[in-house]
């Protein structure tokens, strides 16, 4: 069992013409997910590593089972083509592109949650369940099947920590890279309760960063909803300065809020193992 894709998920990429959605077309396909089919407007009849290319999402649909979409466009164009994939009723949209209007985004909330489509992202590396499929565009090698979550806003230390327990001989369940924009169409209360009814899922590791109040909301879940399973938390942005951005547009302490010492409080009095460290993951991942 995992969550939000499996060996059964069926994939469109809305931009497989464009040089990311071909390669990672091309290294999906290497995964072994089932990439069905792709949507660029006006080259429809084209084919990118042998997958047919359609202008719109209703001609796929019409031809094809799409379970989820993965959204490679500029920024620009993707607020349309999340659109277009909620108005299609596609169940999963996973949008990839970075520096995505937060008008924009608050938009595609808006309407997925109307349409009950559950979105992830923008600005994130998708989502992977090790040996059975992804959407996005991580690299899957360094993924091992197992029964560790990862819920993460940083897709670097997705891979790292997912790398090192690998390494370790501790494999995931379901990672999810819920994106590292200040707007998000899924957030960790989202994915933490799909973990919960999720039977592979035992342990789940919970990477927060400095910025917004998501993992201060979560911890207020954990403690609300007495969360039955392992919760280890790492946040990171320790020693960043006040008042700028580190790299994601959502980590920034702003008149105090969103610092690194209340996102921990928090988490450690809903329960959740506290690390400080990546190796710290490691040792209570063991446990």
């Amino acid at each position: 069992m995992a969550i939000l894709v499996d060996s059964d998920t069926q994939v469109l990429i809305q931009g497989a013409t464009g040089r990311q959605g071909a390669y990672h077309t091309l290294r999906m396909q290497q995964y072994n997910v089932k990439v069905v089919a792709g949507v660029t407007p006006g080259k429809g009849g084209q084919k990118v590593h042998g997958v047919p290319v359609f202008d719109t999402i209703a001609q796929a649909k019409r031809r094809l089972r799409i379970d989820a979409s993965m959204i490679l466009v500029p920024p620009a164009g993707t607020l349309s083509a999340a659109l277009e994939a909620i108005e299609n009723r596609i169940p999963l949209v996973v949008i990839i592109t970075e520096f995505v209007p937060i008008h924009d985004t608050l938009v595609i909330r808006r309407m997925s949650q109307k349409a009950k489509v559950r979105v992830i992202g923008p600005n994130t590396i998708g989502v992977i369940s090790p040996g059975q499929s992804q959407i996005g565009i991580m690299p899957g090698f360094i993924y091992s099947k197992g029964n560790i979550g990862i819920i993460s806003r940083s897709g670097t230390l997705t891979h790292e920590i997912a790398s090192n327990l690998t390494y370790k001989g501790l494999g995931q369940s379901t990672c999810v890279g819920i994106g590292g924009d200040p707007v998000r169409g899924s957030d960790f209360i989202d994915i933490l309760e799909l973990f919960r009814n999720d039977d592979q899922t035992e342990r789940i590791v919970l990477i927060g960063e400095i910025g917004g109040a998501g993992e201060e909301a979560a911890a207020e879940y954990l403690r609300e909803t007495q969360y039955p399973k392992k919760i280890i938390a790492y946040i990171a942005g320790a020693t960043a300065p006040h008042e700028k951005k580190m790299g994601h547009a959502g980590a920034i302490i702003s008149g105090g809020l969103g610092t690194v010492e209340s996102k921990l409080s928090s988490l450690k009095a809903a329960g959740a193992l506290i690390a400080h460290s990546l190796d710290e993951i490691l040792e209570l991942a063991k446990t």
